[in-house]
């Protein structure tokens, strides 16, 4: 149960192909000035053992970009310290918008997404990180990323 986006909502096809950017599935440089990193925002649904989850991208200082980019795929990883960032992925069905939430990107073993914990405000998405959401909840943010009406709350 999840929705993913492709880039970050700064990311332009103009900069493929630039030796100064970069887009991967996992990360992403643009200009040589801004760095990002896909990870999970992890959403408990309540009465399931499951989580929804969503694909969001996270700037991060050029420090602890490289610092991450450096342990990519290394054994361990998830013992690094939570890298502070920016959630740079409007999410469409949320009011106030998404972009700029204060993040903490937490490393997990190579292979997995790092986990996004947002910082612990009365931001709707925020609380449903804390309390969890209804399978209705799920229903509603289904329909509203599938059908484009990008309305929800």
């Amino acid at each position: 149960m999840g929705y993913s986006a492709a880039a970050p909502d700064a990311w332009d096809v103009s900069f493929e192909g630039r030796s100064d950017s970069l887009l991967s599935s996992d990360q992403c440089v643009i200009k040589a000035q801004h760095y990002f990193i896909k990870g999970l925002i992890e959403i408990p649904v309540i009465g399931s053992d499951e989580v929804f989850s969503w694909g969001v991208w996270v700037s991060l200082s050029r420090d602890n970009f490289s610092r991450a980019a450096d342990m990519w795929n290394t054994p361990g990883r998830e013992d690094e310290k939570p890298y502070f960032g920016w959630l740079t992925t409007e999410l469409p069905v949320y009011s106030p918008g998404t972009t700029n939430l204060k993040t903490n990107a937490h490393t997990r073993p190579v292979g997995r997404r790092p986990y996004i914990e947002l910082e612990p405000t009365d931001h709707p998405l925020a609380v449903e990180q804390r309390t969890g959401i209804g399978l209705d909840r799920v229903r509603e943010i289904a329909e509203a990323v599938l059908h484009g009406d990008g309305e929800g709350r």
